[in-house]
């Protein structure tokens, strides 16, 4: 499937009516349909970017802003201090399902290293 018609990029587009828990010019933050935890919220760039793997120098500051805007959510929502877990999962062995880049904010629960 091509990044541009990903179900990430209908939302974004406002095709798929989707409430944000954050939005900006640069990426948007949503509830994951299938939450792993208490709290489990996607924060997605607007630039379709297929996966970590296919990131290159031009995506750092995005990369960074997306980890920035976590932190930022896990602030406003409460659970910076009792902590947080951050997943990016990338190509199939990797277990990413979508093929646009992501950045999975999970709380909630204590959470296990290593992850599985």
């Amino acid at each position: 499937m091509s990044q541009d018609t990903t179900i990430f990029s209908k939302i974004i587009a406002g095709e798929i009516p989707t409430e944000f828990v954050y939005e900006d010019d640069i990426c948007v933050a949503f509830n994951d349909i299938s939450p792993q935890a208490p709290t489990h919220l996607l924060i997605v760039p607007r630039e379709p970017i297929e996966s970590l793997d296919k990131a290159r120098n031009k995506h750092q500051e995005t990369l960074g802003y997306l980890l920035l805007v976590a932190a930022e959510i896990a602030r406003e929502q409460g659970f910076a201090e009792s902590g947080y877990r951050i997943v990016i999962n990338t190509n199939g062995d990797g277990g990413q399902t979508v093929f646009h880049l992501h950045v999975h904010l999970l709380a909630g629960r204590p959470f296990v290293f290593p992850p599985g």
